[in-house]
């Protein structure tokens, strides 16, 4: 570490979900790192070069996070594949503020996320069991030229299904080592569970999840095996099964249910550090499942009993159906609490805390559509150039293709709902932004005039994400209810006929929709596989795909266990040490955060000690933290935290926002410069708005007006460089 004058003020900059390098963070060219690895660092302008002090003759330094979240092509193809599960997860930090509800909000959660693993290993028994072991093996014309699978087709049904098997128990093994991933960068910032804030916003970062993750892994994972081995039961006791299969089922069953049971116990699984008992419970009920699940598997094969004769795996289109039933019944269940919550909140705050149910809604939305989709995927393979005889016998069950067809209508409607929002919302919009682009440019020259529109085109834009809220709650009731739909594959229904009998529509349409709807999930998911390739190689791959990704993972694994890792684990201590490090060498600490980074710094904020925070001063640019995350996480970012963030540097913070920015803004109160503030105290004089652009007509030298900034960073704005100024000196005098 290059040695600082004592008494310098620092001003650490953390850069947002963009992905920056650290030498667009400086706006410096040559900078070496000073501390931290490769995946998160802090790095200074190199000794020897000019320019190595920004505004006010502040020392520079950045911190740069954005690999913790992506590191390995493994952990980011394993972001795709456990979307629905990262989605589940942070819809539990959405959860309305509530003193009443809150264990059951947490409880209906974590059973449906539950129910999301069980989803996943029926889908991967609906390939290996029901499509290749029950259908194709039992058809000659879906063997022929197939050496790969042929060699089991004259083998017993019980051999077949016992072999195919092992393709389940591999998803399951699979999934369990992608959600053992904790990264071992992550490992050593793992800390004590004592914060120095009284909200929960302190806790992330600080608090130790590893022992609840990993018992909430040991609980899904044998839910995993229990779920195979009572598909496997239910064929089995279909064709009149032995008294050893009747005798499996009362063990797996109460494997079921006892994972049921103590995911709703949260006091033994949130415990804090090891917990003999609970984890001994645990690793019992794992070890169980596995046995249970070998001995099942040996009876499958050997049990001499005639199999029951049908189209599909006997009981399989039952199980899955049910489960599709539960999905949803808990769903409005969840709908149901956070409503009675929410009813007679004062001043419009009903509206906020919907997040858990929608994104538990979207989260179980994606599961079944990319379920249904990989299982009609793979029977759409194997039928392709069979006889429609067999290519029926060989079909998906029907409650997957009632799946899709319900996917793809919530998908329809959603959009439909989106287009009217915006053309409804239009003229208030552009009024809106008229009135706000004539303000900041009353003098305008006539041949400013199309520049003019295009800025209120800007400024209307962004206002649309206000309305993004209940556009989801549109998709998630949408999404339920196409849910609810798929139980009427257990009447043998199928959806063209049943469509047109009560709407009119034809049955051929309703088909093309299915198949449109399948290759709408399949783009899809090919999207979101070459994006979380790309999304950390490429900066306009990770502009605008890498965001899901950075801002599902700062959230700690509290739901599902199979989530991505949570990096802010790792990045919210280790800016806490940096900062007390250099609060301890004599200097005081400007931090100044851009979009995502703001959120990380007052998480951090609210874990340093008061007589670090003393000498600490805050910028905030481009911030989420009331626009987004004080609407969507309300029980974790209310306004009471966000004062307590502004009381611990002493109301040295100034927050830059603008019209033009679709993701950042105000935090306390929206007033223009010049204006008297709305709200009294020290937090009237927080927000600070910077016209953008500077100008619309072009400067002298140039030939184009200034460009519109939007979301982007702005730390080579003079605006910027003067609020740094005034925050150093700010920090000189109180030091």
């Amino acid at each position: 570490m290059e040695p600082v004058e004592a008494g310098d003020v620092v001003e650490l900059r953390v850069h947002g979900v963009s992905g920056a390098g650290a030498e667009q963070v400086l706006d410096r060219p040559n900078v070496q790192q000073v501390a931290g690895d490769g995946s998160g660092g802090f790095y200074r302008v190199r000794r020897g070069y000019p320019e190595r002090t920004g505004a006010g003759g502040v020392v520079l330094e950045a911190y740069r996070w954005n690999d913790l979240p992506s590191g390995t092509a493994v952990r980011t193809l394993s972001l795709v594949f456990l979307l629905p599960f990262m989605l589940c997860n942070v819809a539990t930090w959405m959860r309305p503020v509530t003193r009443t509800y809150p264990r059951a909000v947490k409880g209906l959660s974590r059973v449906l996320a539950l129910s999301l693993t069980m989803l996943y290993v029926l889908a991967a028994a609906g390939v290996a069991l029901d499509l290749l072991a029950w259908k194709c093996l039992a058809t000659p014309s879906c063997l022929t030229g197939r050496t790969w699978l042929s060699w089991l087709g004259g083998q017993p049904v019980g051999l077949r299904l016992a072999v195919l098997s092992l393709l389940p128990v591999a998803a399951v093994v699979m999934v369990w080592r992608l959600g053992a991933r904790p990264g071992s960068s992550f490992a050593a910032f793992r800390g004590s569970t004592v914060t120095e804030g009284s909200h929960q916003l302190s806790a992330v970062g600080q608090w130790d999840g590893a022992p609840l993750v990993g018992r909430l892994r040991l609980i899904h994972v044998a839910a995993a095996f229990a779920t195979l081995d009572l598909t496997l039961l239910t064929a089995r006791l279909a064709g009149g099964g032995s008294v050893a299969a009747a005798a499996l089922l009362v063990p797996t069953v109460a494997i079921l249910v006892t994972c049921l049971v103590l995911v709703c116990l949260h006091s033994l699984i949130d415990s804090v550090g090891p917990h003999q008992r609970v984890d001994l419970l645990c690793r019992a009920l794992l070890a169980g499942a596995g046995a249970s699940t070998v001995l099942v598997v040996v009876l499958v094969a050997a049990d001499p009993r005639p199999w029951a004769d049908g189209g599909s795996l006997p009981g399989y289109s039952l199980t899955i159906a049910t489960l599709f039933a539960t999905q949803t019944v808990l769903l409005f269940a969840l709908w149901g609490v956070v409503l009675r919550e929410r009813l007679g909140q004062p001043d419009g705050g009903a509206r906020r805390g919907y997040g858990t149910p929608v994104l538990t809604s979207a989260a179980a939305g994606l599961a079944v559509a990319f379920s249904a989709e990989l299982v009609y995927r793979v029977a759409d393979l194997l039928d392709r150039n069979a006889p429609t005889a067999d290519r029926l016998a060989t079909g998906p069950p029907l409650p997957y293709k009632w799946a899709i067809f319900g996917f793809f209508l919530a998908v329809v409607i959603a959009l439909a709902a989106n287009a009217f929002m915006v053309v409804q919302s239009r003229p208030t919009r552009r009024r809106a932004a008229a009135d706000a682009v004539a303000r900041d440019f009353p003098h305008a020259p006539p041949e400013a005039a199309p520049r003019l529109r295009q800025v209120v085109k800007i400024v209307a834009r962004a206002a649309f994400t206000e309305r993004l809220e209940s556009l989801g709650v549109v998709f998630a009731w949408l999404a339920g209810l196409g849910m609810a739909t798929s139980t009427l594959g257990l009447l043998r229904l199928t959806p063209g006929p049943v469509v047109e009998d009560v709407t009119g529509v034809p049955a051929g349409l309703v088909e093309f929709g299915i198949m449109l709807g399948s290759y709408v999930i399949a783009g899809s998911v090919l999207v979101l596989l070459v994006g979380g390739l790309f999304a950390y190689r490429t900066m306009e791959f990770r502009r605008y795909v890498g965001v899901l990704w950075d801002l599902g993972t700062f959230w700690p694994r509290v739901t599902h266990p199979f989530a991505p890792p949570c990096y802010a684990e790792r990045a919210v201590p280790e800016l806490s040490r940096r900062i007390t490090w250099l609060v301890e060498q004599g200097h005081r600490v400007l931090l100044t955060g851009h979009s995502h980074g703001s959120v990380l710094l007052a998480a951090t904020v609210l874990q340093l000690p008061p007589s670090v925070c003393g000498r600490v001063a805050l910028l905030t640019y481009g911030s989420p933290l009331h626009r987004l995350y004080e609407r969507f996480f309300p029980a974790y970012v209310g306004g009471d935290v966000l004062r307590d963030v502004g009381d611990r540097v002493g109301w040295r913070w100034l927050n830059l926002w603008r019209d033009t920015d679709p993701i950042g803004g105000w935090i306390f109160c929206p007033h223009r410069l010049g204006d008297p503030p709305t709200v009294a105290g020290p937090a009237g004089s927080v927000d600070r708005r910077l016209r953008d652009p500077w100008d619309v007509v072009p400067p002298p030298g140039d030939s184009v007006p200034p460009p519109v900034c939007g979301h982007w960073p702005g730390e080579s704005d003079p605006r910027f460089a003067a609020a740094v100024r005034e925050l150093a000196d700010r920090l000189r005098r109180a030091g």
